[in-house]
């Protein structure tokens, strides 16, 4: 029930919703280091990581739950944006996130302004996570 509450808000929020893919769920890293979980929360999407690939590590540990992605809100480009949290350095980025045709994650982080910034291309995770913040194939 839960589930499809969250499916329908989000859809709410999405141009062309039925027709669009969502950007909630699993996502690899670029680096394939680790998994973050978007989901809708507010008027928006969060992300937080859930996966790690050295999570055993003993300075890994404490990032795994981290939210890196707080705030991202809808624009009327159809494009969200809000701010996002190096893991590695606690420093904090402005960002833009969107879907493209291939249903691969875009993310761009940037200072002042997008066009002074890196864009990152997540793609979907179908493995599984652990309660130890593992990833599994």
């Amino acid at each position: 029930m839960r589930l499809r509450l969250a499916a329908a808000l989000l859809a709410a929020h999405l141009p062309n919703a039925h027709a669009a893919p969502s950007a909630t769920g699993l996502w690899l890293t670029e680096d394939r280091g680790g998994i973050v979980e978007i989901a809708p929360c507010g008027a928006g999407l969060c992300g937080r990581i859930v996966g790690m690939a050295a999570a055993a590590a003993p300075n890994e540990a404490p990032r795994c739950g981290l939210t890196i992605l707080p705030d991202a809100t809808l624009g009327p480009d159809g494009r969200y944006s809000g701010h996002i949290t190096d893991p590695s350095t606690g420093s904090v980025w402005q960002c833009s996130l969107w879907l493209d045709d291939a249903d691969t994650l875009h993310l761009r982080g940037y200072v002042l302004l997008p066009w002074l910034g890196q864009t990152q291309r997540w793609t979907r995770y179908t493995g599984r996570v652990t309660d130890r913040c593992d990833m599994t194939s």
